[in-house]
């Protein structure tokens, strides 16, 4: 197991009735990187299945235990869209779980990330009394499990290496009066990784330093990375002054994350002697994801008829829920890259399936 990454049910949680009692502890429901509308059209041009859905559906899945007063709170941890200008009518789509949530006595806190370039659309929903949104650096305090908690934020800092300290400061959270204090931000850690290689953030503007993470806090709850990992040393294997987690997304976005279970976490922190408190626990629980599959053909010494059997063969052996990616390598003829066009892949696969062509070719100029 690499330093960076913790396995899913690495602890286990008491049930809802736990929560009335005077327990010292708090638990908060993670989440990050959900980019609704992320291929959801809302006038297609194709009339094809869509991954939209399945991001929506993970969300309500994620948001459950919520909904079943098994947390305390919910945490959004930045990119709730999937771009910074979305239709009013997507926005009141992606906020009606999350107010569902609010209006069962569950406090919901969003970062605003990237995607939404550090600021959440507003809507009539921005007035609800359960939501709170990190629009510039602020604290929220809550009373949960018998303490005083402090959660203090910021949107998201393109250069925020330089920056973090202060913006960290201008939370206000230190200040706060509490038994225990986390942090919520949308930013990179040194020492995440994500990729299929292992990509190991090291250095850069955008890029916090280990040694920078401050004291003070239980936890930092944190988005923007799409693979699921704790992190709690600096790359000179330091120990962090608090630990740092991230969920990951809720999807998967790009086939760099093809081979990444997809999570939401439950995270639980406790006061103790130690100043901002303890986090006691993380379970990171998994999310259904369709099998993304990358599906590689050389066609340079196909017919055209030779290829679209060799394609309709190949897709028919896959799972018809899969997402593939289909990649031509070599020459290829004229006739045979018809076959390659994006109506013609959608005549061989299943409806279920979601397809889509990577070029990698050199058309043969021969006439065949």
């Amino acid at each position: 197991m690499k330093r960076s990454e913790i396995r899913a049910g690495l602890l286990t949680f008491p049930d809802s009735g736990m929560r009335k009692l005077k327990r010292k502890t708090a638990r908060i429901l993670l989440i990050a990187d959900t980019h609704l509308g992320f291929d959801l059209p809302f006038r297609p041009r194709i009339k094809r299945r869509r991954r939209g859905p399945d991001f929506f559906a993970n969300l309500e899945l994620a948001l459950e235990r919520a909904l079943r007063h098994e947390v305390d709170i919910v945490v959004h941890a930045g990119d709730l869209f999937y771009r910074s200008r979305v239709p009013t009518a997507l926005v009141q789509m992606a906020m009606a779980p999350l107010v569902r949530v609010a209006q069962g006595d569950v406090p919901v806190l969003i970062v605003p990330g990237n995607h939404e370039r550090s600021h959440i659309p507003q809507h009539l929903w921005a007035v609800h009394p359960n939501i709170h949104i990190f629009d510039k650096p602020k604290t929220y305090e809550f009373d949960i499990g018998g303490m005083k908690a402090a959660f203090g934020g910021f949107p998201f800092a393109r250069k925020v290496r330089d920056e973090f300290a202060s913006l960290v400061d201008r939370t206000g959270c230190h200040r706060a009066s509490a038994d225990v204090r986390l942090l919520c931000m949308h930013q990179t850690v040194e020492g995440a990784q994500v990729g299929t290689v292992d990509y190991t953030f090291r250095s850069g503007p955008d890029v916090i330093r280990g040694r920078d993470i401050p004291r003070g806090f239980a936890v930092i709850l944190a988005g923007h990375i799409h693979r699921n990992q704790l992190l709690r040393q600096d790359l000179l294997g330091r120990q962090m002054a608090a630990p740092v987690v991230y969920p990951g997304s809720i999807e998967r976005t790009s086939f760099a994350e093809r081979k990444e279970e997809k999570h939401y976490a439950v995270v639980e922190v406790s006061a103790s002697d130690r100043h901002g408190g303890d986090l006691k626990g993380i379970d990171f629980i998994p999310l259904p994801t369709r099998p993304m599959v990358n599906l590689i053909v050389s066609p340079e010494k196909m017919t055209k008829d030779q290829l679209r059997a060799t394609l309709r063969k190949r897709l028919s052996e896959l799972d018809p829920n899969s997402v593939v990616r289909v990649q031509a390598r070599g020459e290829i003829t004229r006739a045979c890259r018809e076959v390659l066009s994006a109506p013609q892949l959608r005549t061989l696969a299943p409806t279920s399936m979601n397809i889509s062509l990577a070029i990698h070719w050199q058309v043969h100029q021969a006439g065949r």
